[in-house]
């Protein structure tokens, strides 16, 4: 039966690569250009690395009594989630990693898959998600735009301590670059800073801790842009920047799609989208009893879904991973030539200062909270350190 599911898989891939077109046009996929005259195999193989996150059901009810699947709402919260595992993949494995189906992965990999389960004690799960929503004035169950899943992962991440993100959301079209630079470079909050929070648990948080503590340095970056690219539909002026942004190095492509119908835009061909698609209701996977998951539901082996661009939504979201700050800093220049000295309708701003007229910047910090328990699990966890010492001690 393995080896029929493997043969099957066979043909669906080969299926998948006939759909594109004879062209002698470049594919890009996140920042690498692939051609399929050449190296079809290769466009495969990284489109299906990517994490796709669907609709899940049978999955532990949201808060309790809520539901038990996104089915019908989810969307954009799945697509939020695509676009930051492809940040945490690139931050611990790299833009060249690949997956393969049975292949030993690395811990890393694992790791990363956990942060996301349909489980309210994992840090990105869809419960985290579609709680942290409600103080952005979505009832669980309502549908998100891209700009509330980016404010809802600025959020979350704030309680992530083993990736330590910086995540930063444009206001207004403008990406300031001094302000990113100080909240990169904030020092680290000191331990004592936060228990826990009113819907993150703190089992979530012990499990992203940073061996290393708590991280020194450039905090790698995740910046996404909410953008408004037209009225009804996309201004064709608008295009090419759009294209030109699948093309950099630091891409994590875009959130965006139709009405109430989210897609994760991972690259393009000609005037066509390549995107992944949430719109698939599995079920519920929980971790292995070792500690790792049975992947395969995780990663799309079927033909990628393309659209013209004139279709979408004007409502998206870009976005872009800088590990290091020479990576920002290559990203600024590339927004500066391939962007905005190109157009005469700039698809959005970057400016060094912080504009005078604008309320000052705060890097974000994880706020205090004193009323989920979470301060009575953190003095019994002490107790038991304290008793552990005590017997090393006597012995």
């Amino acid at each position: 039966s393995v080896l029929s599911r493997y043969e099957n898989q066979i043909t669906i891939l080969s299926d998948y690569l006939e759909e594109f077109p004879e062209t002698d046009e470049p594919v890009w996929i996140l920042g690498r250009q692939h051609h399929l005259n050449t190296d079809k195999s290769k466009l495969l193989l990284d489109i299906s690395a990517r994490l796709w996150f669907t609709y899940r059901r049978k999955f532990s009810p949201i808060g309790g009594t809520g539901p038990s699947s996104d089915a019908g709402w989810g969307c954009m919260l799945r697509c939020g989630q695509m676009m930051l595992a492809q940040a945490l993949i690139c931050r611990h494995l790299g833009r060249d990693w690949q997956w393969e189906k049975h292949k030993k992965q690395p811990e890393e990999y694992h790791r990363i898959l956990r942060c996301f389960l349909d489980r309210k004690d994992c840090c990105y799960s869809i419960h985290q998600m579609a709680q942290m929503g409600v103080g952005e004035g979505k009832s669980i169950g309502e549908w998100f735009g891209p700009n509330t899943v980016a404010q809802v992962l600025k959020k979350l991440a704030l309680f992530d301590e083993w990736n330590s993100l910086a995540v930063y959301v444009s206001m207004d079209n403008t990406v300031v670059i001094e302000d990113i630079k100080k909240m990169c470079w904030s020092p680290p909050q000191s331990s004592g800073a936060a228990h826990g929070s009113t819907h993150l648990h703190r089992s979530a948080l012990s499990r992203n801790k940073n061996a290393a503590g708590f991280c020194t340095g450039w905090k790698p970056l995740l910046l996404i842009i909410p953008l408004r690219l037209g009225i009804n539909h996309i201004n064709p002026v608008y295009i090419d920047a759009f294209k030109e942004c699948f093309k950099m190095p630091q891409s994590l492509g875009a959130l965006g799609g139709k009405p109430n119908n989210a897609y994760y835009f991972i690259g393009f061909l000609g005037n066509e989208l390549i995107y992944l698609d949430p719109h698939t209701t599995q079920s519920f996977v929980d971790l292995e009893e070792n500690g790792t998951v049975d992947d395969e539901s995780f990663h799309c082996q079927q033909a990628p879904h393309r659209m013209k661009i004139m279709n979408l939504d004007p409502s998206v979201a870009l976005g872009f991973f800088c590990k290091e700050e020479c990576d920002f800093d290559n990203w600024c220049s590339l927004v500066q030539k391939e962007i905005l000295k190109q157009q005469s309708l700039r698809m959005f701003e970057l400016v060094q200062k912080h504009p005078p007229h604008w309320p000052p910047f705060i890097p974000p910090t994880k706020p205090e909270v004193t009323t989920t328990g979470a301060e009575l699990i953190e003095s019994t966890d002490k107790l038991f350190e304290l008793e552990e010492e005590f017997e090393i001690l006597s012995v």
